[in-house]
């Protein structure tokens, strides 16, 4: 029996597209709005409080794909002290008919593709359609595809980003200049880069909670995306909110980490506040944006679903195109 090992080179060579990427993820989407998913809640390892970092481990099952999967991601903020990625990953996929592996995967490039289609799923049905302007807080290894697969869909005119290390979202700005082809403003502050914008992201690594987007900047039409580990911001924002969208509610609910756990923990936002999943919304049981002066907010922990969904793309492909190699499992 052999299995497909994927390594980061590999994944490169693939060359997925945005439609590739969006169109896996969303149909891992519309699988879990018709119940036709098995998502687990993530675990968490903290080897030492020193270390400053910890492992998520993600598990799951996506019936109309026929494949589960197994990722850990381990997720150290001052892995750029060591010139490493602060999140790196390794998906396990299987046979969830006979428990049979069938790929190991690098999947640090899929954590970042699949947390960017995401957000960018997200807005398709939750922000208006004409958006000109994306705040963007953080530069993060997820961020770059936040952008990309945004402007994929809605070609901004303005693209605003701001992080707290100028190194870092200089480097940021440079790649997705050249990525995208036309400018990208690096912000002087969380002011300056969200207050106006159209959709604001929140995908800062913190340490401490910081509010750095502020409950007043939110205006009617906005669509808002917070999905840090730690919060940034204000416990006012779900006030202001027409609709609270998140990816799963069973993750969002519990564990001790994300950027609205105050808010669950202070009776904010609950079953009975939160309008639903976004799995509900791409599979048609409940309507997106209503109107254009809605404000929308939606959280996303990330969905081991979407990692999955990604890694059978790109196992799928793979085998047609001939790259990776076939170890020996027994």
């Amino acid at each position: 029996m052999d299995l497909l090992y994927l390594n980061a080179m590999d994944i490169e060579k693939l060359e997925l597209s945005n439609e590739e990427i969006l169109g896996a993820v969303e149909q891992s989407l519309k699988a879990q709005g018709n119940q036709q998913t098995v998502i687990e809640p993530r675990v968490h390892l903290i080897p030492n409080p020193e270390f400053n970092g910890h492992f998520n481990v993600l598990r799951g099952y996506i019936e109309p794909m026929n494949v589960a999967g197994v990722k850990v991601v381990g997720d150290y903020v001052d892995n750029y002290k060591q010139n490493l990625p602060s999140e790196m990953a390794l998906l396990n996929l299987y046979d969830p008919r006979t428990g049979a592996p069938r790929a190991v995967i690098d999947a640090t490039e899929i954590t970042s593709m699949r947390t960017g289609a995401m957000t960018a799923i997200g807005a398709k049905y939750l922000a208006n359609r004409e958006n000109r302007i994306l705040g963007h807080l953080g530069s993060r290894g997820t961020a770059f595809w936040n952008v990309v697969l945004l402007d994929s869909l809605y070609h901004f005119e303005e693209i605003r980003v701001n992080s707290r290390r100028r190194e870092s979202v200089e480097a940021f700005a440079r790649r997705l200049t050249e990525r995208l082809g036309k400018p990208v403003t690096i912000a002087e502050d969380s002011e300056a880069c969200l207050k106006g914008a159209d959709i604001m992201v929140e995908a800062t690594r913190l340490t401490t909670p910081t509010p750095l987007l502020k409950t007043e900047w939110v205006r009617p039409g906005n669509f808002v995306v917070p999905y840090g580990t730690i919060s940034a911001v204000e416990l006012s924002l779900t006030d202001v909110m027409d609709k609270i969208v998140v990816d799963d509610w069973g993750q969002c609910k519990g564990g001790i980490l994300g950027s609205l756990r105050r808010h669950v923990e202070t009776g904010k936002l609950t079953a009975e506040t939160l309008y639903g999943e976004l799995g509900e919304i791409v599979a048609g049981k409940k309507p997106g944006r209503e109107k254009e002066d809605e404000k929308i907010l939606f959280w996303h922990r990330g969905l081991s679903t979407s990692d999955i969904a990604l890694g059978q793309l790109c196992y799928e492909k793979a085998l047609k195109t001939g790259q990776g190699t076939l170890l020996k499992y027994r």
